[in-house]
């Protein structure tokens, strides 16, 4: 598994697995946060989508370069 595609196609299986979990542990829970979602203001989603997508980038950054130096 060295190919781009086949870490694309992993981080997609394990977003579906880890959506699951949420979903099938705590469905009240997932209820009320939509709930909530529904009354914000759609700027302040915007603002949060986009902190999320600079936190999974700045992660995914540490991830590799973490591997990086623990394999060589």
């Amino acid at each position: 598994m060295e190919s781009l595609g086949s870490y694309i196609l992993l981080a997609s299986a394990l977003i579906f697995v880890l959506e699951g979990l949420i979903y099938a542990l705590f469905p009240s829970q997932v209820q009320n946060m939509m709930r909530v979602a529904t009354q914000m203001a759609p700027e302040r989603l915007r603002y949060f989508g986009a902190a999320m997508i600079a936190f999974g980038v700045l992660l995914v950054w540490l991830i590799l370069n973490f591997i990086d130096i623990a394999l060589q």
